[in-house]
């Protein structure tokens, strides 16, 4: 195969700001370390967590590229010492600890998996960082079952659509909030059981008259939500905080969360160590994979941009109107499919 270009395009944040402080420049492409492969990105998604690393508060962990980037897929070009399960040549996605927006990116080799078959490559990058947060926090974490009530918010966004579809398709009821119309008709497209406007209606008096609370809440929301969430906890519900769109700094009465025997976690899934995150992508290959391939499950891609459009990417994320994911595409990739 051709040798590796020693420099590549990447997409960077000069200091921390808006979306205006992200441009094009150039960086040496990385190599793959032990327990790595080197991935010529064919997309990246952009994520909310993206977001917040650009603003100066989420700094990436220790070894961690600087760049932005949770979520890769494209071909496998390099294979580090130790790793068995890939081949140069291999088209992955992959769960990344940064580094997305660029030409190249190294990943551990455990957290990456097989482009589901029927599916390009550009879908599959939107996959890794909503699947791997919704497989480990509502169904390893919070333990979703079959029969129980899943409640979402923000159910037409990443999260939202991937977590309405799995709570579908392993046979939960699925309630979901969002407005407007648009959202809600998509969020019933994708198979939630009720749809509630939040500009119209009451999230908490609508789980409680028609299921009797729900059994698992995902929050992004936070705010005011984490309250009502509360008082639309069943008894014994599972609360999972995984951002604060409207804040994280609330005054709340925390007497129904020992009279409903409520647990209200959270987490974030770039902290956590690598072989849980490996534990994470070998559950989806075998239970989730499956339901990709069948169409049972599907990526949601709202907005496809070059990477030197990654200001507008996350311009357009952070007015909160997309639905599904957004993806970055290495400039000369994107050209040439234009």
């Amino acid at each position: 195969m051709a040798s590796l270009p020693s420099e590549m395009d990447v997409a960077e944040a000069r200091g921390a700001g808006g979306p205006e402080i992200l441009s094009l420049g150039r960086r040496p492409t990385p190599t793959a370390g032990t327990g790595e492969v080197l991935i010529e990105v064919a997309a990246a998604g952009v994520n909310g967590p993206d977001m917040m690393q650009r603003k100066g508060l989420y700094p990436p962990p220790a070894g961690a590229s600087d760049l932005l980037g949770l979520e890769v897929a494209g071909k496998i070009v390099a294979v580090g010492e130790g790793v068995s399960d890939w081949r140069v040549g291999d088209s992955v996605t992959a769960l990344t600890n940064g580094g997305g927006y660029a030409d190249y990116c190294a990943v551990d080799a455990r957290h990456c998996l097989p482009i589901p078959k029927g599916m390009s490559l550009r879908d599959a990058a939107g996959l890794p960082e909503t699947f791997f947060t919704v497989w480990s926090n509502i169904f390893i974490g919070a333990g979703l079952k079959k029969g129980e009530t899943l409640l979402v918010h923000g159910g037409a966004g990443g999260i939202g659509t991937t977590a309405i579809q799995l709570g579908h398709a392993f046979g939960a009821k699925v309630f979901a909030t969002d407005s407007p119309a648009a959202r809600c008709d998509l969020c019933r497209e994708l198979g939630a059981d009720r749809v509630i406007n939040y500009e119209t209606e009451d999230f908490v008096e609508i789980v409680r008259k028609e299921a009797g609370g729900a059994d698992v809440i995902l929050d992004i929301v936070g705010g005011p939500y984490i309250e009502r969430n509360i008082k639309a906890a069943s008894p014994g519900g599972r609360i999972v905080q995984i951002a604060f769109a409207l804040g994280a700094k609330v005054e709340i009465n925390l007497m129904p969360v020992m009279l409903k025997r409520l647990v209200y976690t959270g987490s974030t899934l770039r902290s956590r160590p690598a072989d849980f995150k490996a534990r994470v992508a070998r559950e989806l290959r075998e239970h989730v994979w499956p339901l990709l391939e069948s169409g049972a499950v599907k990526p949601v891609t709202q907005l496809v941009l070059p990477l030197s459009a990654a200001a507008e990417a996350h311009a357009t994320m952070e007015r909160a109107g997309h639905t599904g994911k957004i993806l970055l595409v290495p400039d000369r990739l994107f050209q040439a499919a234009s």
